[in-house]
């Protein structure tokens, strides 16, 4: 099957697994914006691939009081944008049991770059996504990239896993709220395992970029999946991999069936808000 989407907006382009989408992308002909704060790197994204194919804006996602004006401008210049590729993120290694070693700067840092100012973009971007759906002129998505460590976290890479397993969250009553609306935006997210990119520099580049699967071969595999049309593209996984499969499909069952039900209780006369005042009465 070929790529459904004509224009893609990447956050997060200008390194790891982001920088490699964002390449693969363009070489397959898919339009591409790309987003990330080094514009040098952002300079030779758009000479490798050309005009036609490439543009980019550089931006630092952190700073949550600009998206939404960002926002606007993206769209403003890129109307056509249907794809929202939701992929930068940081990581790093801390010792939760040793609080003194903490930077709590950088520890909150990497948890709003990983999840917050997802949020925040994904909200800015999605009134424009809807219309697109809406007027029908072609398949429209929110592509989340999360991680194995959503699910099953790592005890080292506290800050990390929490986020994730916030924006794996998220993604699911995303999609869950979208489809019970009628809206035909798909949001998909993307399970990767670790690959060799600078995320894991923390370890030295030494160490860390050798660590995972190769970066072409997930690019491969992922834009496989999202060829298919799969909502949730699952890559490698932690073992016994059957296990884990069955995790990750019962959770999102049991979410969704109690989303059905919250959904049916609303409809019986505002059962939700009578259930939360029987819970704190209790």
């Amino acid at each position: 099957m070929s790529f459904p989407y004509k224009h893609v907006l990447l956050i997060g382009a200008t390194s790891g697994i982001g920088a490699g989408m964002a390449d693969h992308l363009a070489r397959s002909g898919v339009k591409v914006t790309a987003v990330g704060r080094r514009k040098d790197r952002l300079d030779a994204f758009v000479a490798r691939h050309g005009f036609d194919i490439a543009s980019a804006a550089p931006f630092d996602i952190g700073e949550l009081g600009t998206i939404e004006e960002f926002a606007a401008e993206i769209i403003k210049t890129h109307p056509d944008i249907d794809s929202l590729f939701l992929n930068a993120g940081i990581q790093g290694h801390y010792d939760v049991s040793s609080p003194e070693t903490i930077d709590l700067a950088k520890f909150n840092n990497e948890m709003t770059v990983n999840y917050t100012s997802l949020v925040a973009l994904t909200f800015a971007f999605l009134p424009h996504l809807k219309s697109k759906a809406e007027a029908k002129t072609g398949p429209v998505s929110i592509i989340f990239t999360g991680t194995h460590l959503s699910i099953i976290p790592a005890a080292v890479l506290p800050a990390y896993s929490a986020s994730k397993a916030a924006l794996n969250v998220f993604t699911l009553c995303l999609r869950e709220q979208l489809s019970a609306a009628g809206s035909a935006v798909r949001v998909i997210e993307i399970y990767p395992p670790p690959v060799q990119t600078e995320i894991h520099d923390y370890l030295t580049p030494e160490i860390g970029r050798k660590m995972g699967m190769p970066l072409e071969a997930f690019t491969e595999e992922a834009y496989a999946g999202l060829a298919e049309g799969s909502d949730q593209i699952i890559i490698g996984g932690p073992e016994p991999r059957e296990t884990y499969l069955e995790i990750v499909q019962k959770r999102r069952g049991m979410m969704e069936g109690l989303a059905a039900m919250m959904r049916r209780m609303t409809a019986l006369g505002g059962g939700v808000e009578r259930g939360r005042g029987d819970q704190e009465g209790k």
